[in-house]
């Protein structure tokens, strides 16, 4: 009667039931297990039941093992069965082997109790494999191949193929399955590499492969001149266990077509009888083609018709067997259409739209257990690596190898590629093809599919070493490390097969990106440079030298040189790129950041050539490149979003009273949102940036004044607690002129007013000054003056004023510019209350009741006149003066300003300190014609944003545009014009309909 499986079976991981023999009858019958103790039958066979509950399917390999002791005992029936050797001559027995004494050959099960390597070895094969378990069943001496060495070294697995007798197609069969046998067996046990079992199947596959030519070539009367070309993966060096073998045949001329062909269709026929198939589907014309060409043909066909991916493919091609002067004749002559496919205009898409086709030819059942097609599969490494080394492989020649994993380490070692990022790709590349190895494996079948089944996971992972721990299943730490890598590869992929830099790099053609001392000084007075030598120089110092820094700069320069070329200045901007550089160049990210993030080179390229503004905030503060490489860090922040964050800076150190500290942190945070809004204003206009809401220079101004509303809050809080203020003393900013109206420029001061309630006057000096200093002491960022000008009497006034104060001069002394000057009074920051007391006071003045009378609309028309002559700078152009010029920015200001005086008592849509916002009231409520309405507000938004691109091209304020010269070239592009006198053009036609559009409604 058979016993039941027990539990310490189980436990060893053996679960064979039903009906079938039961674990334990097999065990016993290979004298491993004791029934009546329920425990291994000695010492030995527990050792050897360790092993088989280690393998991939312990059930699987017992069988198999039970299978081949049958056969052998059927091949070499013993003359009679001898009484199994007691325990003291078992120890004997392996006391003897120990100390180098021949044993009896008593067959498999006596070799494994001696030799542990074989059992570990072959063991792990029968759990592994069905197919050569089958192989070994069919041939039960075969299991010798993988006996120990005498001198205690396992056989050799370097995929030699050892053919026995003639070499026939039997003959090569048998030898390829035992050379696959011990390539298995070193796979599964000794540790070896990917890249050394990958390397050993491929050497395998190229004995094979010259066995087949031999045998081929002995059966026609003379040999041809025909080199078989190794591609795909046997070209590579990468071959699975199971897999197509990929070739090309080439022979030597017309002479040699007829017996070539012969051989090649002989060749094809017996590698199919004896592994594998060959597959020449990658010669020119595919499957349509010829089956052999000679190389001129070859050639012909390279220059005239291949497309992308086949010149790709040629990256894996190799001399595999034949006539080997001419296949590296082939390759030589093919080697320079390789290294210049990338620079077809369509070759970088090309090779993308190729890994999607192939992605959507995966079924969608399948899709994401697909480690080979799938996304985050094989194909995913391979392309991103095959295009890098199309694109870079071109002048650097330490990318011109076949293999995967060396083309990754050297894209490595080159810089074209991270650290990290190889090491990650790295390690995904060898998980996945030790998975599709172990699939493979299991039934010789070629598969790349990972099962759904729940118990074929477990096999799988238990053949990849998983074992199983206190809280841990096999299967879900394999899954756990899969989704792991294919996310990780999903994510590179993407990022380095997209790279934009790719396209840029490619459109360079090979000459240039060498870089050559001559040819770089004769491309760069082509680009445009007003002085080779020293751009040449800024060069050398960028590239020079052996370093992966300079690797990096030396693919990245030729993009940038190109970018640079289209500014008006290219050499201003390349040296600030070397001053960046010289600043950054240590720091681990930055060519990290250029290199793979985006388009952060080619926006980083239009900052430097174009804005001298945004280039002295960047070597200010270099860090802020980072905010190119994502466009919501792009994105202007509103004041509510300011505010909090300026005012933590500054608290984080008035904690220990610091006020200088604090007041660097807050000018520090104004610089990077200066510089945010510098570089979305620049990007958008040059179509670099699509804007995550509207852009234009409303939203810029608007930008520039909440980041001053933000800075000016936090210098309250700081000055404050400079002076230990009583808490009792109310104090507020009101924004006033370009301020209050949220119409910052780049250039504009802050215009306010400081008002105070409930304290000493003397405290409340002290603050507004405090604040003044604060802001105003030197730095490393575009200085914030805080004018107070428009307060009561002016500068000869006091500083800060009560609200009584204001009360009293407003209601006695005030006069009309006053009123003027009120209309875009806003409060900025301090006390909320106090700021809508004093507004509440403003309007009294700004909004009068019954608006203006006859002698006040002369006064504003004779101050304007007044203005207009003693404040237009000495040498001024009136016509390009963007801020006092005709029909500028004050013309503009004056006119609607005046009707709001007028009017904004009747009218509530005029009651805004926003210049437009008020035209368009005026517009609305008929107080002004339409078509003076839109030349007014045509106007206005030119000169606003050519007094903007002025000071982004010049670096510092003007408000004078100039007919001609670099600047103006810069103001020109900056704003996405054609030509720049054109552009003039186009200003004074602009300005001149706002001034007579200005006059009329100043006269009306």
């Amino acid at each position: 009667m058979t016993r039941p499986t027990s539990a310490r079976l189980a436990r060893y991981g053996f679960t064979l039931a039903g009906t079938g023999p039961k674990a334990a009858d097999l065990l016993g019958d290979l004298g491993l297990w004791n029934a009546d103790a329920q425990e291994p039958a000695d010492e030995v066979a527990g050792e050897l039941l360790t092993v088989l509950s280690r393998v991939a399917d312990p059930n699987l390999a017992l069988r198999q093992l039970h299978r081949v002791v049958e056969a052998e005992r059927r091949a070499h029936p013993p003359a009679e069965t001898p009484p199994p050797p007691p325990e003291g001559r078992l120890r004997r027995a392996l006391h003897l082997h120990r100390h180098h004494e021949e044993p009896v050959d008593d067959g498999l099960l006596g070799t494994l109790r001696r030799d542990r390597g074989l059992a570990r070895r072959l063991l792990s094969v029968l759990g592994a494999s069905g197919p050569l378990g089958d192989d070994l069943v069919a041939d039960p001496d075969r299991w010798r191949v993988l006996c120990t060495e005498k001198n205690g070294v396992a056989p050799d697995a370097d995929g030699t193929l050892d053919v026995e007798g003639p070499p026939t197609v039997a003959a090569l069969r048998r030898a390829y399955r035992v050379g696959l046998l011990r390539i298995a067996a070193a796979d599964l046990t000794a540790g070896r590499s990917l890249e050394q079992t990958m390397a050993a199947i491929t050497a395998l596959a190229d004995a094979t492969l010259a066995a087949a030519y031999d045998l081929a070539v002995s059966e026609v009367p003379a040999e041809p001149s025909l080199a078989v070309i190794a591609m795909g993966k046997c070209g590579a060096t990468e071959l699975n266990y199971v897999s197509d073998v990929d070739v090309i045949f080439v022979c030597r001329g017309d002479e040699d077509l007829a017996a070539g062909t012969t051989v090649a269709a002989r060749l094809i026929e017996i590698c199919g009888q004896v592994a594998w198939q060959v597959d020449a589907a990658l010669r020119p014309e595919g499957g349509r083609g010829p089956l052999v060409r000679t190389l001129a043909s070859h050639l012909a066909y390279y220059h005239r018709w291949a497309r992308t991916w086949e010149f790709q493919a040629l990256l894996k091609a190799r001399v595999a067997v034949g006539d080997r002067a001419l296949g590296e004749e082939w390759l030589t002559q093919l080697g320079p259409l390789i290294w210049h496919a990338a620079e077809r205009p369509e070759a970088v898409d090309d090779i993308r739209k190729m890994r999607r086709r192939i992605i959507d030819q995966v079924p969608p059942k399948q899709k994401d257990r697909e480690i080979k097609r799938g996304p985050g599969g094989l194909r995913d490494i391979e392309f991103a690596v095959q295009l890098l080394q199309l694109v870079h492989g071109r002048v650097d020649e330490s990318l011109r190898v076949g293999g995967t994993v060396p083309a990754l380490r050297a894209l490595v070692n080159g810089g074209y590629v991270g650290r990290q990022d190889g090491e990650t790709l790295l390690r995904g590349y060898r998980f996945l093809r030790a998975v599709e190895h172990r699939l493979q494996l299991q039934q010789l079948s070629r598969t790349h599919t990972v099962p759904a089944d729940a118990e074929a996971q477990r096999w799988l992972a238990q053949s990849l070493g998983y074992a199983p721990l206190p809280g841990r299943d096999v299967v879900e730490a394999f899954r756990a490390d899969w989704v792991a890598h294919a996310a990780g590869v999903r994510r590179l992929h993407a990022k380095l097969l997209y790279r934009p830099l790719l396209e840029s790099v490619a459109r360079v053609p090979a000459e240039q990106l060498r870089m050559y001392p001559e040819s770089a000084r004769r491309r760069l007075q082509v680009l445009g440079y007003a002085d080779p030598a020293g751009a040449l120089r800024h060069i050398e110092a960028l590239t020079g030298g052996l370093s992966r820094t300079a690797a990096i700069q030396r693919t990245l320069l030729p993009v940038l040189l190109e970018e640079l070329a289209d500014a008006p200045e290219p050499d201003r901007g390349l040296l600030s790129y070397r001053q960046l550089s010289d600043k950054l160049g240590s720091a681990p990210w930055y060519l990290r950041l250029l290199r793979d993030e985006g388009p952060v080179v080619r926006r980083l390229a239009r900052l430097l050539g174009l804005s001298r503004y945004a280039a002295d905030l960047l070597a200010r503060d270099p860090e802020a490149l980072r905010l190119l490489a994502d466009d919501a860090e792009l994105t202007p922040r509103d004041r509510d979003v300011l505010e909090p964050g300026f005012a933590a800076a500054a608290a984080r150190h008035l904690a220990p009273a610091d006020p200088h500290q604090a007041i660097g942190a807050v000018r520090a945070l104004r610089r990077r949102e200066l510089l945010r809004l510098a570089c979305a204003d620049i990007l958008v206009n040059a179509g670099d940036l699509a804007p995550a809401k509207p852009a234009g220079m409303l939203e810029v101004a608007r930008g520039l004044s909440a980041v001053t509303d933000a800075t000016l809050a936090a210098a309250v809080r700081v000055a404050r607690e400079v002076h230990r203020v009583d808490p009792d003393l109310r104090f507020t900013v009101i924004g006033m002129g370009r301020l209050g109206g949220d119409e910052m420029s780049y250039s504009s001061d802050a215009d306010v007013l400081f008002v105070f309630d409930g304290g000493e006057a003397a405290a409340a000096h002290a603050v507004a000054e405090e604040l003044r200093r604060l802001l105003g002491m030197p730095a490393h960022d575009p200085p914030l003056g805080i004018d107070a000008d428009l307060r009561p009497e002016g500068r000869q006034g006091p500083l800060v004023r009560s609200l009584a104060a204001f009360r009293s001069y407003y209601g006695r002394w005030s006069k009309i510019w006053e009123a003027q000057a009120l209309l875009r009074a806003r409060y900025v920051c301090g006390d909320t209350a106090l700021g809508t007391e004093f507004l509440a006071l403003a309007d009294t003045l700004r909004y009068p009741d019954g608006g203006l009378s006859r002698e006040q609309i002369t006064e504003i028309r004779r101050i304007k006149a007044r203005v207009e002559n003693e404040r237009l700078p000495r040498g001024a152009d009136p016509a390009t003066h963007t801020k006092l010029g005709r029909g500028g920015l004050a013309d503009v200001e004056w006119a609607v300003q005046l009707v709001q005086l007028r009017h904004a008592h009747a009218v509530p849509g005029l009651r805004s300190t926003r210049t437009l916002d008020a035209l368009d009231a005026a517009r609305d409520a008929g107080l002004v014609d339409a078509a003076d309405a839109a030349a007014l507000r045509a106007g206005w938004t030119l000169a606003a944003e050519v007094r903007n691109a002025l000071t982004l091209v010049r670096g510092r304020p003007t408000d004078q545009l100039p007919r001609h010269g670099p600047e103006l070239a810069g103001v020109v592009q900056l704003l996405g014009a054609a030509d720049p006198q054109e552009f003039v053009d186009e200003y004074l036609r602009t300005t001149r309909r706002a001034r007579a559009a200005t006059e009329r409604v100043l006269d009306s």
